[in-house]
């Protein structure tokens, strides 16, 4: 679900609100970190959703792979609570893009968490990584609102 911004995550064309499950908690009593790497993926596929990717695919047969990801958990995040988890392309190279993630706590109103996503994009009819098209910069500027 599409979020509006809050000012800690001003500047991300794409946030999406998640509510935090009892069972994303760990023995320790606070969210798992993986839950967090889960969130940044259904970001990733809310930014993907909105610039046209499916279609994309579909046309060309060329996507996003995810080639690393990275998280720094800044806070604990524990039930109940709900989060709003931002996404925005911040570099994109010949075969590859960065994506920035910050997740925010609705209970406290800070960040908890954030890091980024390389995404290579990749030709699935080849099975190799193939360049940036102009289609998919033009959408990813789009989207973003300047030109990365």
């Amino acid at each position: 679900m599409d979020a509006a911004p809050s000012q800690l995550l001003a500047g991300f064309p794409v946030i999406i609100v998640m509510p935090v499950q009892w069972g994303d908690q760990d023995a320790f009593g606070h969210v798992n970190n993986t839950v967090y790497l889960r969130w940044f993926e259904s970001a990733r596929i809310a930014y993907g959703e909105r610039m046209g990717l499916s279609a994309m695919m579909a046309t060309h047969k060329i996507g996003p792979i995810l080639a690393a990801i990275r998280c720094s958990y800044l806070r604990q995040l524990n039930y109940p609570d709900t989060v709003r988890i931002g996404a925005r392309i911040t570099r994109i190279g010949r075969s590859s893009m960065v994506m920035e993630h910050k997740v925010e706590s609705d209970a406290t109103g800070v960040i908890v968490a954030e890091g980024d996503s390389t995404i290579v994009v990749f030709n699935y009819a080849t099975n190799r990584p193939t360049p940036v098209t102009d289609e998919l910069r033009s959408a990813v500027n789009q989207l973003e609102g300047k030109t990365i």
